[in-house]
């Protein structure tokens, strides 16, 4: 089990920013999350609530392609203009 600080993210209990860190506990199937700062910490089962990417500008949250219905236009010449 390491720890290993998580960027970019604010604690939920102080709000300090990139003082989080998290342990993978693959014995108990869990990640324990905590702060540094103010001792801020709590569990987060990888049974039940499987982790999810975190929507970023990195990593943007897929957008849903609209069913759009295509229509063919047809340019024609107007004559005055030949």
């Amino acid at each position: 089990m390491k720890k290993r600080f998580i960027a970019g993210v604010t604690c939920p209990k102080c709000g300090a920013l990139d003082t989080m860190t998290v342990i993978n506990n693959e014995l108990e199937l869990l990640y324990v999350r905590e702060c540094v700062e103010c001792g801020f910490s709590d569990r987060i089962s990888t049974q039940v609530n499987t982790p999810k990417e975190i929507t970023t500008r990195v990593t943007p949250e897929s957008v849903q392609l609209k069913d759009e219905h295509i229509q063919v236009v047809k340019f024609i010449q107007n004559e005055e203009d030949n």
